[in-house]
């Protein structure tokens, strides 16, 4: 049985984890008989949206980890304390939390930092040979850390232009398939970077978690 991580970035498609990828994804791996653990990490939000308005809240704050147990269902622990020996590979569902939270992408392009657990387990699960993958704008972490990686986030130019600056080498792809780098075992899939809805990014990330399980 394969033990794969799983890493959100908070709960909610533009300040956190986009929960229909997250939900698609642990039903996935779930139905495959992998055992699951998630993980976030454990600290403030960049910001909190009202997901009526698409607005920022002024003076509103929450936390990671705390919002990510809602789709975890409170099974979770900070992203600092996983261990890749544990795990057979890891994958990261996408929403702004993963260019907010999980690096800073959303606000330095390019020029962005990966939150340092987040860098720590997937460097590891790299370098031990064990698959990543990567949903939506998570490529964007993928790019980061992993030099000359191919990856997907759909067909946008400017987010792939992106992800290209920073060294990966970007592959368009339809929101039903999925981009696999045989080599460095990353696998991703545009999902809610293309949508429309629930039914069309599902196929992707059925299709991203059966190569990751392939590769574990």
């Amino acid at each position: 049985m394969a033990r794969i991580a799983v890493v959100l970035s908070g709960c909610g498609y533009l300040d956190g984890a986009e929960i229909h990828e997250s939900v698609i994804t642990l039903l996935a791996l779930d139905q495959a008989g992998a055992e699951v653990a998630c993980f976030a990490p454990d600290k403030p939000q960049l910001d909190v949206v009202d997901h009526r308005t698409g607005t920022a809240v002024s003076g509103e704050g929450r936390n990671v980890l705390a919002e990510a147990a809602r789709i975890a269902r409170g099974e979770i622990r900070d992203v600092a304390l996983a261990k890749a020996d544990d795990y057979d590979g890891v994958i990261l569902p996408g929403g702004f939390g993963a260019a907010k939270n999980l690096s800073s992408f959303a606000t330095q392009g390019a020029d962005c930092a990966v939150d340092a657990g987040v860098e720590k387990l997937l460097r590891d699960i790299h370098e031990a040979g064990k698959p990543v993958g990567l949903i939506c704008i998570a490529p964007a972490i993928g790019a980061r850390l992993f030099p000359d990686v191919e990856l997907t986030i759909g067909s946008d130019p400017d987010t792939a232009g992106a992800l290209e600056q920073m060294g990966a080498h970007h592959k368009n792809c339809p929101v039903e398939g999925y981009v696999c780098d045989e080599k460095a075992k990353v696998v991703s899939c545009p999902a809610y970077m293309l949508g429309p809805g629930i039914k069309d990014v599902a196929v992707g990330i059925e299709g991203l978690v059966q190569e990751v399980l392939r590769l574990a």
